[in-house]
């Protein structure tokens, strides 16, 4: 699947409307990340446990 095919959400992990937004995708085995202002960049591609972790430690700080 390729980052076009994919339904992309801004994350509610993301700030209100300070323009700092993260956007999710997600696919059967793979919950996809990427900067919201360069949606054509490079985005991240993580396994739903490493996913876990992330938003683990994220909450945290």
């Amino acid at each position: 699947m390729t980052a076009t095919e994919l339904a992309w959400f801004k994350s509610s992990y993301s700030g209100d409307d300070s323009g700092d937004c993260v956007e999710v995708a997600t696919s059967p085995i793979t919950i996809h990340v990427r900067d919201s202002k360069n949606t054509t960049g490079p985005h991240l591609a993580l396994s739903p446990t490493a996913w876990t972790e992330f938003v683990g430690f994220a909450a945290v700080g």
